[in-house]
């Protein structure tokens, strides 16, 4: 028995346009099948306006489906521009190509395909009680949305977690076209107010305004009639509008819910759309992602032998493709939160900056739709003429960089007796021939106690300076104009370990040495117990970071980075997780933050005052009870007072049990909420991987610089690489002479064959 006749009852709860195409497709793929709709709305009631599809999704429905797609077609409104105004200075970026429909039309549509294919649909009538559904039908598909009856009633199955967030929005609409993507800023007395608006018909635009909670308040919107919420709507955003009003269906203002569920099915009961997850409506996502699901669902259900193997190869399928939007919309929902914070960037820029905001536009790939406005961005920016921004110079104190790549920290665990040899020699040798602007070493330790490993460097003897003095002249000797930088840290409770390779923060199995930490707490069940640090120890490890940077600054290193990151001695005193202390360094934030900032003073009183200093953060534990971005931002805003010169914002690695939120660049938002709300440069880490990442945050303004760790292990030579790419051979990326004639890339197989010229008859 297939899947495909296991679902010959189908119960669809939800009449919106993923249940009503899933019903289309299902009933169409196989005409005996009997497919029920129930929706509790009328078939005219619908509470948004226009509905934006990409062209990605609009070809799966043509291949799927060419009578709706070709219903579609005849009511697209395309276009291809985005307007971005800001303090009454309007950007255009063109080249995106948008379609988008009246959601009324097309439910419309998809009502007649329904109803021409066979399918029973019910309006106005609530749909049975789930578990009633699921006995009397062989698949119940709930798209009920982001307010599913259903997943709550099976919330134990699908374990829904769903996420408020922090701004207010309204659907509105006008009867008019606008004739571009419109993005719109107002700065009022009560704060900023944002406006996002599209056309969807020849007379009509979708039209949305958006705020923070707070700004919503003070501007009296909690306490005012839906009538004079739309029509103060339309006086703030009038220059927009044109003077015209807007008019509302059934709109009220709400929060947005992030909507994640653990399981996407329960027996035969399957999730579809906004009941199973929800896209923030800025990256014009909804009711694509549902579209692409009932796509999904309808071709796993042909394809498998069974119905429990569909809605696995269904979840297999859709959740990796839901989950990097998700990512996206989130990371645009943050920065739409965060608006604030950008006001004052120059225009253009600010409008690279909103145009990249989700990490799916990139620099690269708007150079590629529109050139002209990159351009323009690039030199607003000072780029010279040619240079990608990741190449152009920046400066910390004294010390130049000339381009904006940083070989991230990394533990090489292959060191003897603390002393850096020949492997490090050639491992950070070979990453500043490879073009990076700085190359920063692994951390090295301050004491002998103080180790991660056994294999860890260390600067607490003189043997110890030396190794690192002949590492230091060869970089300078072989490879100038690249910096090298010194990393400088105590393992604290997470010490006294396995090498990497051999069981990461596993505990020695012989040979052990004690640890200290802010408090007596193991790292992870088995871990060896520290011992809490007295007022005496304390002054013991500040004179020893101090001997440790002052051999680093007779070994040449141009920067000092200060490790406070990553659960190691210092950021365990940060952390409220690991910083149970009732003295004078513990409770408060301003008393976690006594003694690294002890250390952070000494250590600057010792390192030349033309070398710049800079210290690397969590700016989040990913554990409830940990650091939180506001006092994120509040540690930066400190170091900053006692003279960082930069912030290298990193996340986690404080506690065992934390649960980061990995994706691409995924760490990058915090470091832009740092550079912005404290006004300190920052080294932007965590999954950077591609040139067009690096440009795309510099330019926007969201780093200063960016580390990249892995794609270094990968290809020492990554920055001389992503110069050959892009074609850019100035100063920001010098081959050495010896390397010069393999900067530009190895010929492969021929692909130039003779092409056909002559068409023959037969």
């Amino acid at each position: 028995m297939t899947a495909r006749t296991q679902g010959a009852r189908v119960a669809i709860i939800g009449g919106g346009p993923g249940g009503l195409y899933a019903a289309a497709l299902l009933k169409r793929l196989d005409p005996a099948r009997e497919v029920t709709v129930w929706e509790r709305n009328a078939p005219d009631d619908t509470f948004g306006f226009g509905v934006v599809l990409s062209d990605e999704t609009l070809g799966g429905i043509e291949h799927a489906d060419p009578s709706v797609y070709e219903a579609m077609q005849r009511h697209f409104v395309r276009w291809d521009d985005i307007d971005i105004v800001h303090r009454g200075v309007k950007h255009t970026s063109g080249g995106h190509g948008f379609a988008a429909l009246g959601r009324k039309r097309l439910l419309e549509i998809l009502h007649d395909r329904c109803r021409d294919l066979g399918v029973d649909l019910r309006f106005r009538t609530e749909a049975p009680y789930p578990a009633r559904l699921a006995e009397s039908y062989d698949l119940v598909v709930a798209a009920d949305g982001v307010n599913s009856t259903t997943r709550e009633a099976y919330a134990q199955a699908f374990r829904p977690h769903i996420t408020s967030h922090r701004c207010r929005y309204i659907w509105l609409a006008a009867d008019f076209a606008f004739d571009a993507f419109r993005f719109e800023i107002a700065e009022t007395e009560h704060g900023v107010m944002q406006l996002h608006a599209y056309p969807y018909a020849a007379d009509a635009s979708t039209v949305i305004v958006e705020m923070r909670e707070e700004v919503w308040q003070a501007a009296g919107f909690d306490d005012v009639t839906p009538e004079e919420s739309i029509d103060r709507c339309a006086k703030i955003f009038a220059d927009a509008l044109g003077g015209r009003p807007l008019h509302s269906n059934k709109s009220a203002w709400t929060s947005f819910r992030t909507v994640v569920n653990e399981h996407w099915s329960h027996g035969n009961v399957v999730l579809l759309g906004d009941a199973a997850h929800t896209a923030h409506f800025s990256i014009g996502s909804g009711t694509k992602l549902a579209v692409e699901d009932a796509l999904a669902l309808a071709a796993c259900l042909e394809e498998q032998p069974s119905l429990d193997r569909a809605l696995a190869a269904y979840e297999e399928e859709r959740r990796p493709v839901v989950a990097s939007t998700q990512r996206a919309a989130r990371a645009s929902l943050e920065w739409f939160e965060n608006l604030a914070s950008y006001l004052d960037q120059p225009p253009r820029q600010f409008a690279f900056n909103l145009l990249t905001r989700s990490r799916r536009v990139t620099h690269d790939n708007l150079r590629l739709r529109d050139p002209r406005f990159t351009e323009a961005v690039e030199r607003e920016f000072g780029c010279p003429p040619g240079t990608p921004p990741m190449f152009t110079p920046f400066r910390l104190r004294g010390l130049t960089l000339r381009n904006r790549v940083v070989v991230s920290p990394m533990d090489m665990y292959s060191a003897v007796d603390g002393v850096p040899g020949d492997f490090h020699l050639v491992h950070l040798g070979a990453r500043a021939l490879g073009g990076a602007g700085l190359v920063m070493t692994e951390m090295v330790c301050v004491s002998a106690e103080g180790r991660i490993t056994p294999g860890c460097t260390g600067l607490y003897t003189g043997r110890q300076g030396e190794a690192w003095k002949r590492v230091v002249g060869f970089v300078h000797a072989q490879s100038p104009g690249t910096a090298i930088g010194v990393q400088l840290g105590h393992s604290g409770r997470k010490g006294s370990t396995k090498l990497m390779w051999e069981g990461m923060d596993e505990p020695l199995p012989d040979g052990n040495w004690p640890l200290v930490a802010a408090s007596p707490l193991p790292y992870k069940p088995g871990s060896q117990t520290p011992r809490q640090l007295t007022r005496a120890q304390l002054t013991d490890i500040r004179e020893q970071f101090t001997a440790a940077a002052w051999r680093a600054a007779r070994a040449g290193f141009d920067l000092l980075e200060l490790h406070c990151a990553h659960g190691y001695l210092l950021s365990g005193f940060l952390s409220p997780l690991t910083n149970h202390r009732t003295d004078a360094y513990g409770g408060s934030l301003e008393r976690r933050l006594r003694f690294p900032l002890e250390v952070f003073d000494a250590v600057r009183a010792v390192w030349p005052e033309e070398r710049p200093m800079t210290v690397r953060i969590s700016a989040t534990d990913w554990a409830e009870g940990g650091t939180t971005a506001e006092e994120a931002v509040a540690i930066a805003r400190a170091f900053a007072a006692h003279g960082a010169d930069a912030v290298d914002v990193s996340t986690g690695q404080v506690v065992a049990d934390e649960r980061p939120e990995f994706g691409r660049s995924y760490q990058t938002p915090f470091a832009d909420r740092i550079r912005h709300e404290v006004g300190v440069p920052v080294i932007a880490v965590g999954a950077i991987s591609s040139w067009d990442d690096v440009n795309s945050l510099i330019l926007a303004g969201r780093a200063d610089l960016c580390a990249l760790a892995r794609p270094h292990l990968y290809d020492p030579h990554w920055t001389l690489h992503a110069a050959a790419e892009q074609g850019y051979d100035g100063p920001g990326a010098v081959w050495p002479a010896p390397y010069r004639a393999g900067s530009r890339p190895p010929r492969t197989g021929r692909t130039d064959a003779p092409k056909p010229r002559l068409t023959l008859g037969r």
